[in-house]
């Protein structure tokens, strides 16, 4: 079996006998401080999702510098990020608009350079593998309205308004679903979007705003995949029990959402319904547990939301991580459901 159609019977809830799909995310943290470890990684547990090499007939006039190195990146958005820590990706410390009805807004570029890639170079990438093919754009409003605004003054927008806000949220919206859209042209398997929604207890908005003002967004996103006959994927760190049915009823395939930041058994009515493409919590478990808690941490997962499926093996080799807790993470989930 193909690592394709492992996913595609994982998500579909028809893996009665075979291992879990894998799925192992790297900051450059990883690479840098563990190299030889995260290379024997990858050689014993090879991943099943994967990506492709884009080719863009447009550069971003703006975009400068490597987002995670030291320093100053500049976002193809114009966003500056500061980092001070080699690996890992830093912060915007000084947003782009500044007015209070947003009449700045035109400070703000639109990256319409990434819509020039070539969709037959994309097919032809994707021809040459048998993994999972994820696309090459991942639309993030939420976070990239918080990196143009600050994040404080962008929850005031929430809460009122202006008519300059509404628009920019307009030309933003209509941006990201022409990028999914030509993006669904490929073959591609799966279309992706993401937005950090939780804090360690909580969303970070009320449920109220967030079906006002971004679920309708997410509800596009979902039904360019599925009219194309694509797969779609969510990335959402933090506590996001509140909006899993909201996804759900959407149609969404999988969420990677950090799992620990919730209660399982509050979790445990979503099996079934929804693959949990990962997580395994990168917080306290993979830097600070032993290897035998990781296992624990596996077997909670499994026992919680496996359901023929319904779950990919997938964690993050990021800052402070350790490598046997790593290697454990994909071990036991070969144990766990490798017939």
């Amino acid at each position: 079996m193909t690592s394709k159609e492992l996913v595609y019977r994982t998500l579909a809830f028809e893996n009665t006998d075979h291992r879990a799909p894998r799925d192992l995310w790297t900051l450059d943290w990883a690479n840098i401080h563990h190299g030889e470890d995260l290379k024997d990684i990858r050689n014993r547990y090879p991943g099943d999702i994967g990506g492709v090499p884009v080719i863009y007939r447009e550069k971003s006039p703006v975009e400068k510098g490597i987002i995670t190195e030291l320093g100053e990146y500049i976002d193809p958005w114009g966003c500056r990020f500061t980092n001070i820590q080699r690996g890992v990706i830093g912060e915007v410390k000084q947003p782009i608009v500044l007015g209070e009805e947003w009449e700045d807004a035109d400070a703000v570029r639109i990256p319409e350079e990434q819509l020039s890639f070539d969709v037959a170079q994309v097919n032809a990438e994707c021809a040459k593998s048998d993994k999972f093919i994820s696309s090459g754009a991942c639309p993030r409003p939420f976070e990239q309205l918080q990196f143009i605004r600050g994040t404080a003054q962008l929850y005031m927008d929430l809460m009122d308004p202006s008519p300059g806000f509404l628009a920019f949220l307009e030309k933003m919206h209509d941006f990201y679903c022409r990028l999914l859209q030509k993006w669904a042209q490929t073959d591609v398997d799966t279309l992706n979007f993401m937005d950090d929604w939780g804090s360690q207890r909580a969303l970070l908005i009320s449920p109220a705003k967030w079906r006002e003002f971004f679920a309708p967004m997410y509800r596009d996103y979902i039904e360019i995949a599925h009219r194309a006959g694509k797969k779609i994927f969510m990335h959402s760190d933090g506590h996001t029990l509140e909006i899993l049915p909201d996804l759900i009823d959407m149609g969404l395939d999988a969420i990677n959402t950090q799992l620990f930041c919730m209660d399982f058994k509050d979790l445990a009515q979503f099996k079934g319904k929804i693959t949990f493409w990962g997580e395994i919590c990168r917080q306290h478990i993979l830097p600070f547990a032993t290897v035998a808690e990781v296992e624990a941490a596996v077997e909670r997962v499994y026992d919680t939301l496996w359901d023929n499926g319904g779950c990919i093996a997938q964690c993050e080799f990021g800052a402070g991580a350790r490598p046997e807790n790593v290697e454990a993470v994909f071990r036991t989930w070969d144990r766990l459901t490798g017939k």
